[in-house]
């Protein structure tokens, strides 16, 4: 009786690993997750895109796992194929994968492994050498320029009068472009409703790696210092140089893509990115049976109507811009009365940004 019991016991925890939790070397899991550089709960695109996965699994008893890539912070595409190949030795019929570095490598496996579904988060529709759409291959994009909009919005209203922003991508990712254009919106906006003048420092000079650095710390220290309140972070772990710059120099940082207000005080809101609602929404429609009418070969991008752009505001430290003032402007930004542009075409061009002023803002580019 009792190696019986053991042996009940040991049947449990392998089902509960693979499909209640989720983890690592499963040996079979229907959905998996394999994550962009960093760690899992990284408190950013993996851990949103982790989290959609598992609460959509658990709620319809659905297995589910992870594959983390070789190599950490060097991870190549030949490690991502090695994990997009492992989870669907697994078994993996659908693999999640968040962030446009999966590009190579999802495009690879999936060509190899047509009876598979990808799910390409913050992507693109992705082809083969002729051009022809791949239908196993679905993405996920979102309308940052709404965030965008709402957080450069919000710090005005709530009176700050100088900003500035740090963005990935050293000018060429959309995403962050669409994220700095709709601040400056935002902010303009505001600024044009209350007769104030306000000053809006842009700069993608230390983004091209998402990461942190000593030279992000001294160009941010010296924004702080020269005058510029409030900071918007936009890139992966830069916002550890903006935060270590913001609390050398008493400055404010605005977070992006989840919720950042646990890594400092200092941070006042973030502009976010619905990962984990917008990943749940995508696996409804392929167990729906609407992969190949509504996803295949194709990109959903999706905003507020979708709840998948917007503000904390719950956790946001505002004194002036209240929630009710916040929730009428998000409705305004659902409803489409308020429709933040997102045409960045001449984006990667310096006087895209300082062509920006009007009468109320002075966009100044570095």
């Amino acid at each position: 009786m009792k190696k019986v019991l053991a042996l009940v016991l040991a049947v449990v925890t392998v089902l509960s690993c693979v499909v209640m939790t989720g983890c690592t070397g499963a040996k079979t899991a229907d959905l998996v997750v394999v994550t962009d550089v960093g760690s899992l709960m990284d408190g950013g695109f993996n851990q949103g895109t982790y989290e959609g996965v598992k609460n959509y699994a658990e709620k319809n008893q659905i297995s589910y796992s992870y594959q983390q890539p070789a190599n950490g912070a060097d991870t190549t595409d030949n490690d991502r194929i090695a994990a997009m190949r492992q989870a669907i030795k697994n078994g993996a019929k659908v693999i999640v994968a968040p962030g446009f570095l999966q590009a190579t490598a999802m495009t690879t496996v999936a060509l190899e492994s047509p009876e598979v579904k990808f799910v390409f988060v913050d992507g693109w529709a992705l082809s083969d050498s002729n051009g022809n759409a791949l239908k196993n291959v679905t993405a996920i994009v979102y309308k940052e320029q709404e965030s965008g909009y709402l957080a450069g919005y919000a710090a005005v209203k709530d009176g700050y009068t100088k900003l500035g922003g740090t963005f990935g991508g050293g000018g060429t990712n959309p995403a962050c472009c669409r994220y700095a254009y709709g601040y400056v919106q935002g902010a303009r906006d505001a600024a044009a409703e209350m007769g104030v003048n306000i000053e809006i420092k842009i700069s993608f000079q230390f983004g091209g790696s998402f990461s942190a650095s000593p030279e992000l710390v001294a160009q941010m220290g010296k924004w702080y210092a020269d005058g510029t309140e409030v900071i918007f972070s936009c890139g992966g772990s830069m916002v550890q140089s903006v935060i270590q710059a913001a609390t050398e120099n008493n400055g404010k940082v605005i977070g992006v893509d989840t919720d950042q207000s646990t890594l400092s005080d200092l941070v006042i809101t973030s502009a976010m990115k619905g990962l984990a609602a917008s990943v749940e929404k995508i696996l409804g429609q392929y167990y729906a049976g609407q992969w190949d009418s509504k996803l295949a070969g194709q990109a959903s991008n999706l905003g507020a109507a979708d709840d998948s752009t917007g503000l904390p505001i719950a956790n946001s430290k505002f004194t002036n811009f209240k929630e009710a003032d916040y929730n009428e402007l998000f409705a305004k930004i659902k409803n489409g009365s308020v429709t933040p542009d997102d045409d960045i075409t001449d984006s990667d061009k310096p006087e895209f940004w300082t062509n920006l002023s009007n009468a109320n803002a002075t966009v100044l580019y570095e």
